[in-house]
């Protein structure tokens, strides 16, 4: 089964304007349809409202981190459930990438990136779908 790209919608949360029009240009360009939100809080409104396919998360924002809407996401009730999450950020311990999993992130690429890698790791998230029973870290 083929992937419909302009109907797959990609929620991008980040800070950062020039990184957040980068990621969104890529995703437009791709074919997805990219969603954002410039903190934390918005974020999760965001994602509550579009229920997107799929989330790239940073996380140092403003109101609330990316652990935050990530956690907020879980205990919310009305949040999609097994959501494929990527997180993307300059932070990239192992206690920020074991941090990130323990809260329901797939994925975890750090900054910089190049294009094809950000594509290929969104491809990823949405071939494995809502049920994908291990996460994939690459750092």
């Amino acid at each position: 089964m083929s992937l419909d790209r302009s109907r797959t919608r990609i929620f991008v949360a980040e800070d950062d304007p020039a990184t957040l029009e980068l990621i969104v240009t890529r995703l437009s360009v791709a074919g997805y349809a990219a969603l954002y939100a410039r903190d934390g809080l918005q974020a999760v409104s965001g994602i509550l409202s579009s229920r997107p396919h799929a989330v790239i998360l940073d996380v140092n924002m403003p109101g609330l981190d990316g652990f935050g809407v990530m956690r907020k996401l879980r205990e919310n009730p009305a949040a999609p459930r097994r959501m494929p999450i990527m997180v993307l950020t300059a932070r990239n311990s192992p206690e920020d990438v074991r941090r990130a999993l323990q809260l329901g992130a797939r994925d975890f690429l750090s900054k910089p990136f190049r294009d094809a890698q950000l594509l290929d790791r969104v491809a990823r998230l949405l071939r494995a779908g809502p049920v994908a029973a291990k996460p994939v870290v690459y750092i």
